[in-house]
């Protein structure tokens, strides 16, 4: 099972969380504050971050640039205010996904797997995919620019393997939710745009007026390099 962090300032919320994810079989390690986390990043090595938005001292946006630096370990935002400004910030800084709390251990559990899981490919593709000076490895799951390995996310590379597994196709925002998030509900259009711009500044010459990813207004994304 994986390994889990969670950073959260709330006693009782740590606590039941904690509880739930132990009972599921998972290793779980807590802080109560950012920088008792990131200290805990170092010592635990997790597999997945659980972290609260609003922490005292160093808070979660904070930490989650200061991760993304150093490393692309998963991570799942938790927050009390859906519609919070900061959730947008949170995903732009580097987060994969978020919760809203309270939220059943069930939530919590689906949404961790759905992070952690690796995509399968369908038979029949090449190894190693070529579009202009991008290079995308599926089964070793890796991406390089001009010959440079790139540093994506989970959710970003999850995103750009959906996109690319049909060039030309376009995606609404709902059905790459779906797909790559695995939010079967009507969810948050903000994780799939966040998530968007952030790959756009990793795969593109300039990430303004997009190669690779297009937008077309009303319906979605496609992937169709220019």
């Amino acid at each position: 099972m994986p390994r889990v962090l969670l950073i959260e300032d709330d006693p009782s919320v740590r606590e039941g969380i904690e509880l739930g994810l132990r009972r599921r079989g998972h290793e779980v390690r807590t802080a109560a504050t950012g920088e008792a986390g990131l200290t805990a990043i170092r010592e635990f090595q997790p597999d997945l971050l659980l972290l609260d938005l609003m922490l005292p001292g160093i808070n979660g946006v904070q930490v989650c640039r200061q991760v993304r630096e150093a490393s692309q370990l998963p991570i799942i935002m938790l927050t009390a205010r859906g519609d919070d400004f900061d959730v947008v910030v949170g995903l732009e800084a580097g987060a994969d996904d978020y919760i809203v709390k309270p939220a059943r251990t069930e939530v919590i559990e689906a949404r961790i797997r759905a992070v952690l899981r690796r995509i399968e490919e369908p038979g029949g593709r090449p190894a190693v995919e070529f579009y202009g000076d991008l290079a995308i490895d599926r089964a070793g799951l890796a991406v390089s620019k001009a010959g440079e390995r790139l540093a994506l996310a989970p959710s970003e590379l999850k995103l750009l393997l959906y996109l690319t597994a049909a060039p030309e196709q376009v995606f609404s925002r709902q059905q790459l939710l779906e797909q790559v998030w695995e939010h079967s509900y009507h969810g948050d259009a903000r994780l799939v745009d966040a998530c968007v711009r952030r790959l756009r500044h990793k795969i593109e010459d300039v990430a303004g007026s997009p190669r690779y990813i297009q937008t077309l207004r009303g319906f979605g994304y496609r992937f169709g390099p220019l």
